[in-house]
């Protein structure tokens, strides 16, 4: 069957299990273009939340099936590939967690959505990258604060907030090891170029860049910005949808290795099949989804 086919398949069996199709910037173009909502990890979780759908299909990691879940109890949440993780959440574990509040106690946990049901049931409120400084204001200045586990994300935090941010040193490899040299390289050889960055790369990226933000927040800024070129410092899906969004700009990848491979498992096959027999439905037990689902309601009220 063509690409093609297989989209109407999947639209076909969405309609029939009243079912929404919720999809990551990251993901496969040939799934983000048949998205009912396409966003970034804040968009996701919003949308989510307020869907009437009686089925999600998740075209993402499993964090983020796992928060559609917390946030929507009462419907069926599917991941067509179990698989597909996230190395960042699993950078901490809640033995982790548990010392760090132990070494630190009155302090606030902030967790970025980027981690486990668990992690999050042990937290006081989630954020993202595209609200991580509203959430860190929100909190009394006087109270410490622990960030995880995305330790380049609460660098940033702490320098846009001028908070004193207790950090987990986890990281997304992604973005993490995004070489400043490559970058200066590319700045060099297009020096009419503007260079927007994700939050998750570490401070001497950030540092060469000319705006940092979530994947929603780039897209806003390339279509504002007047630059021809783009050299863009975060997952390489992005650019399908800047590319579709500004015809006239060229869009350079900051590094031919910005692939998150477990985002790319998915496929139009998996979805068929997951939504044909509603197979791999992600659940999160109550005793800890009242607890994860406190933290991402006060994320979401924030927001």
């Amino acid at each position: 069957m063509t690409i093609a086919g297989k989209q109407r398949k999947v639209k076909e069996l969405l309609r029939k299990n009243k079912a929404v199709l919720l999809v990551h910037y990251y993901q496969r173009e040939e799934i983000q273009d048949i998205a009912d909502y396409l966003g970034d990890s804040l968009g996701l979780s919003i949308e989510a939340a307020k869907t009437e759908a009686a089925v999600i299909v998740f075209a993402g990691v499993k964090f983020m099936a796992e928060s559609a879940a917390i946030l929507s109890p009462e419907k069926t949440v599917l991941l067509p590939r179990l698989e597909a993780g996230c190395p960042l959440a699993d950078t901490i574990t809640i033995g982790e967690l548990d010392d760090m509040k132990k070494n630190h106690p009155g302090a606030a946990v902030v967790t970025y959505v980027n981690s486990t049901a668990e992690i999050k049931a042990a937290s006081d409120i989630c954020c993202t990258s595209a609200n991580v400084d509203r959430v860190i204001r929100s909190i009394d200045r006087d109270a410490p604060i622990i960030m995880a586990p995305d330790g380049n994300l609460a660098d940033y935090a702490a320098r846009i907030t001028g908070r004193n941010i207790i950090a987990w040193k986890g990281y997304c490899p992604v973005h993490h090891f995004l070489d400043p040299d490559d970058v200066q390289e590319l700045k060099d050889r297009y020096p009419e170029a503007v260079f927007a960055a994700h939050p998750e790369c570490r401070r001497v990226v950030l540092d060469l860049a000319d705006y940092v933000g979530s994947t929603g927040g780039i897209l806003k800024y390339v279509r504002t910005v007047d630059a021809e070129i783009v050299i863009v410092g975060t997952e390489m899906g992005i650019i399908h949808q800047l590319a579709k969004q500004n015809p006239g700009k060229t869009f350079v990848p900051a590094s031919p290795s910005m692939i998150c491979e477990t985002m790319k498992y998915t496929t139009l096959d998996d979805i068929v099949v997951s939504l044909e027999e509603m197979r791999n439905v992600i659940t999160v037990p109550e005793e800890m989804g009242a607890p994860a689902r406190r933290a991402l309601d006060r994320m979401l009220a924030v927001s």
